[in-house]
């Protein structure tokens, strides 16, 4: 019986080997427009997020898999940049409104997509005009087509595929600035000027691909059109939702993984070949009977008695400055940790998003903090003052549920 169910595994195994080999040996690339930062295919955009990586590199880019709404309402940014990159960009209303209030802070919002939402066009004043993708096939023919900087009109990047026919129309030259443009002079990147930043809007995401990057020096595209945003922002986020949506109705629906898995074949031969294996391990192996395995005393935590001795330690010498810094250091550590918040600037903003996201009162962050500060700038910090803190401390975790 063992013998019989190591041949069966070893039969599906070399079948899904030979069906990988065979099949990839005989078919082309998919020419399927992505945009994922995983994607290495051409209309991928693995070489974009690469270089974005290599352009910001100390800053993490953050990949964000929500609507914008839902991010908007986690962040409170002044100073960063938003990169979307989607074949088509559908949103709702409440999207908008979120996008234009992280613009109207300060921000920057990067769009690229062969077809913008006019929910988005008509907030911005402008319209556009597509190439549909099937009638490209039917009445386009390849040939060598190039995009250009506004600002270096001398400097043209292109390659060899359908051309970029994209463009933006009915702009309104009092608060928007156009940034590029197709063969035809006609423009397919400009910027649009809000509040206190920036929403820029581009209709030719090809030139973001892959395979235009990867061409002669065409990756300095890319990098001169980040080049007008800010040169150190405070956060760089990478949209990893909107590429993946068919339509603006499906735009609040969680991503299905199952899905995404049956539509490429080498996942789904991969998915059903393990789901046969784990049926006939269960038949086979499940009749397998094993004796009745002790249960071993488990381990005592003495992380309690460490920090007790610790602490005995510490106070015998009565350096209350040390224990104090100690703590806020631990403290500081907790918060980034869990929440993800810059302990290095602390300002209305916040103690705002702090007591946000942990569901402690306002107040009560706002009066930690103060004791923090003071505790830090005083030289000799005294019973009384290490008390104070401490006790503050431990009433935080308590409100956040925290077990200490």
């Amino acid at each position: 019986m063992k013998n019989r169910f190591v041949h069966i595994v070893l039969l599906f195994a070399v079948a899904a080997l030979l069906n990988a080999c065979m099949g990839g040996g005989r078919k082309m690339p998919s020419l399927k427009e992505t945009y994922s930062k995983k994607d290495t295919k051409p209309f991928g955009a693995e070489i974009a997020y690469r270089q974005i990586e290599s352009m910001y590199d100390g800053n993490f880019i953050q990949n964000k898999k929500q609507n914008f709404k839902e991010t908007w309402d986690n962040i409170s940014d002044t100073g960063s940049l938003y990169i979307c990159m989607a074949p088509k960009l559908f949103v709702t209303e409440e999207d908008v409104e979120a996008m234009m209030e992280y613009v109207n802070a300060g921000n920057s919002l990067f769009i690229s997509a062969g077809l913008i939402d006019e929910l988005l066009l008509d907030e911005v004043g402008c319209s556009a005009v597509y190439t549909s993708p099937s009638i490209e096939k039917m009445i386009g023919k390849m040939q060598s087509t190039t995009v250009f900087s506004a600002m270096q009109p001398e400097f043209k990047y292109g390659y060899y595929y359908y051309p970029f026919q994209n463009y933006f129309t009915s702009i309104d030259s009092s608060n928007t600035r156009v940034l590029g443009y197709n063969d035809n002079k006609q423009p397919n990147s400009i910027v649009y000027f809000y509040g206190k930043g920036r929403l820029y809007l581009q209709c030719e995401p090809r030139a973001y691909s892959n395979y235009f990057l990867l061409k002669d020096n065409n990756y300095q595209y890319l990098k001169n059109a980040v080049a007008f945003t800010q040169s150190e922002p405070e956060h760089v986020y990478w949209d990893d939702y909107y590429n993946k949506l068919q339509s603006r109705k499906n735009s609040k629906k969680s991503f299905s993984t199952f899905s995404e898995i049956m539509k490429h074949p080498p996942l789904k031969t991969a998915f059903w070949l393990s789901l046969i294996l784990l049926l006939l391990y269960l038949l086979f192996g499940g009749k397998r009977i094993q004796r009745i395995i002790q249960q071993l005393k488990p381990n005592e935590n003495t992380t309690v008695t460490f920090t007790e001795t610790i602490g005995r330690l510490y106070l015998q010498k009565k350096d209350n400055k040390n224990i104090a810094d100690k703590m806020i250091t631990y403290f500081n550590e907790y918060i980034r940790n869990t929440y993800f918040l810059n302990t290095n600037h602390v300002n209305d903003d916040f103690i705002m998003m702090l007591s946000r996201k942990s569901g402690v009162e306002k107040d009560n962050v706002d009066s930690l903090y103060r004791t923090i500060v003071a505790t830090q700038g005083s030289a000799v910090v005294n019973d009384y003052q290490l008390l104070s803190l401490q006790e503050q401390i431990q009433q935080f975790y308590k409100n956040t549920g925290k077990k200490y």
